[in-house]
């Protein structure tokens, strides 16, 4: 009796932690960023030069960012500035590619290159002491790569094949056709890897045109966060990209500053009817960076599907168990890039995942939104703000990314108390004129049979198009089919 008592008191206390852990502590206040101020200098080439000195460990990262990136793709040759960025550190016309990674590897360093929508970039990371032995690769591989012709096949022959990998997976197909959807045959419309048609056109003379066209000190910005002080970085900087030649650049713009007219809504089914589960992806043009709706658009976007228990997520995952997890994102460009809400869910439940996700765009924009609510949403990107700069790499992405898009580098102590300020009215307003379900796209990609019906009945007109007629190169999105002649 005695014993079970016992263990029905433990039971007790066991139920009683339980439930004290069902309702999270509230989040500690905020603190603020520790960021020293950023020192900067433009060289006489017109490369700007951006140092943030962080002296805790020995330790710099640096980007060498142009600003230009597949935005400037040219509408038949997708792909061209990612291979053109991913080229540069196989070969320049000093060292060899194995010598490049040899070097670097000596150093104790790492370096890469790509490129993204509105910029390419390289990137190093390497101890204090040896950072300007390091940053003479930076030089070396974005002024003087060779581009050598069994390079430039061997990176298109595994751009080809990781595409056509990609294009297995619903969720892959599902962006880049959204891609299309949302942008047609604009800049943004195309993918940043390329297609296997267009990759295949890209020749080794459209790159070396490409990469001297784009790659100046005059439409570059040189930033380095960590153990190293300003005028020594400025010092190697002139010591090493000082001689590098300007020349007009154009810098490509997606849309421009017109205002681009939204096509009337879509819903667009891809039948993969071998797919083991369906891609449910919900888009529509969205913000360029800049946009003074910046901040409530970062809220709305944590409370609506920013992470394990936002809306989305917990309609979706949490309530239904219809996916392994639903997400939402901005992606803020340098003109109107997508919003983009997406999950995965077996085939049979697609329609109804589709239609949870405008639910939840509209009722956003609808109802009030509880403090109970908004404070965890908006620590999380504070949070997540303050990991990123803890680290020097994370630093120069966020500097990169204001001096991308012309801000002024104060902006970075600006982000905690612009979150922070956002009102839940804030977010229902902006959700209300930029959220509307009825506004936005529908693609879902999966075994069509499974859900079509479902799909009609709630959102009436659906265009199908059979994966093996997908057409990614043209906002018509299907294969043009050759007459036949007899």
């Amino acid at each position: 009796m005695r014993r079970a008592a016992v263990m029905g008191g433990i039971l007790l206390m066991a139920n009683m932690a339980v439930a004290q852990q069902a309702t999270p502590p509230p989040p500690a206040p905020p603190r603020a960023a520790n960021l020293p101020s950023p020192a900067e200098k433009t060289l006489g080439n017109g490369m700007r030069v951006i140092v943030v000195p962080k002296h805790d460990i020995p330790l710099v990262s640096a980007r060498l960012m142009v600003r230009t990136g597949s935005e400037a793709d040219p509408a038949n040759l997708a792909g061209l500035a990612g291979i053109t960025a991913n080229l540069l550190t196989q070969g320049t016309t000093t060292r060899g590619a194995e010598q490049i990674a040899r070097g670097i590897e000596a150093l104790g360093a790492t370096l890469n290159s790509n490129a993204a929508w509105d910029t390419s970039y390289v990137n190093v990371s390497v101890m204090s002491s040896r950072l300007e032995q390091a940053l003479s690769f930076v030089a070396d591989v974005a002024r003087n790569p060779v581009f050598k012709t069994d390079e430039v096949e061997r990176l298109r022959e595994q751009s080809i094949d990781a595409v056509r990998v990609a294009l297995q997976d619903p969720l892959s197909i599902a962006r880049y056709v959204a891609a299309r959807v949302v942008f047609e045959d604009r800049p943004y419309g195309h993918a940043t890897t390329g297609t296997p048609d267009s990759l295949a056109q890209i020749t080794r003379e459209q790159i070396v045109a490409f990469h001297k066209r784009h790659y100046r000190p005059n439409n570059a910005v040189l930033i380095l966060a960590g153990d190293v002080k300003p005028e020594v970085a400025f010092a190697a900087a002139e010591k090493l990209f000082g001689k590098w030649k300007s020349a007009p650049v154009k810098v490509t713009r997606s849309e421009g500053d017109a205002k681009v007219t939204d096509s009337k809504p879509r819903v667009i089914v891809v039948d993969m009817p071998d797919a083991g589960q369906a891609a449910v992806l919900v888009t529509r043009r969205g913000l360029r960076r800049v946009d003074p709706r910046y901040y409530p658009s970062l809220v709305a976007n944590s409370v609506l599907g920013g992470g394990y228990s936002a809306r989305l997520n917990q309609e979706i995952r949490i309530k239904r168990g219809l996916s392994y997890g639903a997400t939402s994102t901005f992606e803020l460009r340098r003109d109107a890039g997508p919003f983009s809400a997406y999950a995965q869910t077996k085939n049979e439940s697609a329609a109804e995942v589709a239609g949870i996700i405008i639910d939840e765009l509209d009722r956003l924009g609808a109802g009030e939104l509880a403090e109970t609510e908004l404070t965890p949403r908006k620590a999380v990107l504070v949070g997540g703000f303050g990991r990123a700069l803890e680290t020097t790499a994370g630093i120069v992405e966020r500097v990169a990314s204001l001096a991308l898009h012309d801000l002024p580098l104060s902006e970075i102590g600006a982000y905690i108390p612009g979150v922070q300020g956002v009102t839940g009215e804030a977010v229902r307003k902006f959700a209300a004129s930029q959220l509307q379900g009825a506004s936005a796209n529908i693609v879902i990609v999966g075994n069509a049979s499974a859900f079509i019906e479902a799909l009609r009945k709630r959102f009436g007109t659906v265009d199908v198009i059979p994966v093996e007629e997908l057409d990614l190169d043209t906002s018509a999105l299907r294969k043009v089919k050759k007459a036949a002649f007899f």
